[in-house]
């Protein structure tokens, strides 16, 4: 009787523990979608800035990112999606305070204004251009810490692009960060259609190579659901 007893206490707890995981999978779906679509009212998002320079990025991630170039301490980071240089800007920031590392950021479009800073480098052109891919690919020789955020085209093709390029870039312990995996539905704009997510999903099935690391997710809210990855062989 005390084993049947023992039986069903477990089965409670496993129980209330999935309940507990989906009530907390719907807060944290419910808050994002209202932070994700508060731009549209002026707010959350569309309204950060880092030192005075727009950067339209969760600032929990943006946390992340401190964390892992303090713990990593690449020695180059490579970002796709320029924009106004938020970004960039924020990297090269952190990298003044360890001392060390430098980024290259990689966009379609010239824009004036922004950011001049001696950590980085702005490259004009498609980040899946073969001429461009040379080149970052010449920035990166002699760096044995690379780490690759992406954040350009969204459309799964071009991030299917942007990851056979970069990949082999990034070392074992590194780390590749594939962008806006909320998408789609994860859980903002269902109707995008197959975009980084997607990408991400396929690209793990080829691979044993590369990992999702948990600590993406381990402040709840985040744009890049899953789009933490590490290189583990």
């Amino acid at each position: 009787m005390r084993f049947f007893i023992k039986q069903i206490q477990a089965l409670k707890r496993a129980a209330r523990l999935i309940l507990y995981r989906s009530v907390e999978r719907d807060v944290v779906a419910r808050f994002h979608k209202l932070y994700y679509h508060g731009r549209q009212r002026g707010l959350s998002w569309g309204d950060t800035y880092w030192l005075g320079t727009q950067v339209l990025k969760c600032p929990l991630d943006l946390w992340l990112y401190q964390e892992l170039i303090q713990d990593y301490r690449p020695d180059l980071v490579i970002e796709t999606g320029t924009y106004m240089g938020g970004s960039a800007k924020f990297i090269a920031s952190i990298f003044d305070l360890v001392g060390h590392g430098e980024i290259v950021s990689i966009d379609i479009n010239p824009r004036e204004g922004r950011p001049d800073h001696d950590r980085i480098t702005y490259v004009t052109g498609s980040s899946v251009d073969p001429d461009i891919v040379e080149l970052v690919r010449e920035m990166a020789k002699g760096k044995p810490k690379v780490m690759v955020i992406l954040d350009s085209n969204h459309e799964k093709s071009h991030v299917d692009a942007e990851i056979a390029v970069f990949k082999d870039l990034i070392q074992p312990g590194g780390y590749l960060v594939v962008e806006d995996t909320h998408l789609n539905g994860n859980p903002i704009r269902d109707e995008f259609g197959p975009g980084p997510m997607e990408a991400v999903e396929e690209f793990l099935r080829s691979t044993n190579e590369f990992e999702t690391d948990p600590a993406g997710t381990k402040f709840f809210m985040t744009f890049n659901p899953h789009g933490l990855l590490k290189r583990i062989g």
